[in-house]
């Protein structure tokens, strides 16, 4: 294809040469590609996984090789849905684009230049992405029903500190978002931050079984709870075979054990151990939740969203943090990072006026911790 000048010489040509031969062929390439197919089609489909290094995936995008072919299975005809523009951007990309933002925090120039899309692209993808895990968390976050999962739920909590009959640790944690609107101070945490307070439920190697990301900020832990599904979900479907396990920010119920305000004897003090033993696992899975996606943990900023896709961004999180523990991505081996100061609860410690939780609590004393 035969290049001609279309104006003056540029900077930097030699005398005489109208158009320096460096710049022939990226300009005549994009002009063609921007005529023959519309704005960006020459880099739609240039990133291919398999030219790139596990490492190179890792370290830019957080996951290995397999498991984004894994999410391209899972998500891809979501992701195909018909598009009006003449070139939609393939699931692969797509992906690549959110796991890229999920992990980093960061809609960066040079991770879209690398797969070859814009940041408004970019935001795109993000949204289409979270929306098609939102749709599956169901799917992957969730109780276990059968029995013999179950049992072995409660054995692997059982192995870590001795506390019999737990189905899971209960807790709270706040995620930074940006501020809705002047008006609204729903969202302002006792630290004076915008925030989404989210409960969670994990299991002993920190699976989420429960995860409720769309609470204001300025809501405690006990009143979360109080409104949650998953308070709902224990007291309609009573299990009398066990409990959760929750700190002092909640109210002791017959399937919640909190720990002892005031420990007085042996027992006791042996009990409330087992408590925190068992369940500081949640505290770590926050931990790692973070540190593995950098646009929870506030080091980049809040996120720039609605509340309403803040909720859904973080439950994409939690969703992408059970599937990875599906694929043996160890939820501890992620170092812990610097992460937004959670704010402290205000809280009467009180004991619950529930007398059948106190007396469920006072027989597993006895009969575990005496």
């Amino acid at each position: 294809m035969q290049v001609k000048p279309l104006g003056k010489p540029c900077h930097g040509g030699a005398p005489g040469d109208p158009w320096p031969s460096a710049m022939a062929v990226p300009i005549a390439v994009l002009d063609c590609d921007l005529l023959l197919y519309g704005r960006g089609h020459r880099t739609l489909d240039r990133f291919k996984l398999e030219d790139v290094t596990d490492e190179y995936l890792v370290s830019t995008y957080g996951f290995p090789r397999q498991f984004i072919y894994y999410l391209v299975d899972l998500l891809g005809a979501t992701l195909s849905r018909p598009t009006q523009r003449s070139r939609a951007i393939s699931p692969e990309t797509q992906i690549l684009a959110a796991l890229g933002f999920y992990t980093s925090g960061s809609f960066q120039t040079r991770m879209g230049d690398a797969i070859g899309i814009s940041q408004a692209s970019m935001s795109r993808c993000v949204a289409n992405v979270t929306e098609a895990l939102v749709e599956r968390a169901s799917q992957f976050i969730h109780f276990p029903e059968d029995e013999a999962t179950v049992q072995s739920l409660k054995d692997d909590f059982y192995g870590l500190a001795g506390m019999p009959g737990v189905l899971g640790v209960v807790d709270c944690t706040h995620v930074a978002i940006k501020a809705p609107n002047a008006e609204d101070l729903s969202y302002v945490n006792r630290k004076g931050l915008h925030s989404l307070n989210c409960l969670m439920v994990c299991d002993a190697r920190g699976v989420l079984l429960s995860a409720e990301t769309h609470w204001p900020g300025s809501l405690p832990d006990c009143t979360v709870l109080e409104q949650a599904a998953l308070t709902s979900q224990f007291e309609t479907e009573l299990r009398k075979d066990g409990w959760l396990l929750g700190d002092s920010s909640f109210l002791l119920r017959t399937w919640l054990m909190t720990p002892l305000h005031i420990p007085e004897t042996p027992a006791e003090y042996r009990y409330n151990m087992a408590h925190s033993a068992t369940h500081n696992i949640i505290e770590r899975t926050f931990r790692t939740i973070r540190s593995r996606f950098r646009c929870l943990d506030g080091s980049r900023g809040t996120l720039q969203y609605s509340p309403e896709k803040s909720s859904h961004i973080i439950l994409a999180c939690c969703v992408l943090h059970n599937i990875s523990l599906e694929h043996g991505l160890d939820v501890w081996s992620s170092p812990a990072t610097g992460h937004m100061e959670q704010p402290e609860e205000e809280y009467e410690q009180m004991e619950s006026v529930d007398s059948e939780a106190c007396r469920i609590r006072q027989e597993l004393l006895l009969t575990h911790f005496s």
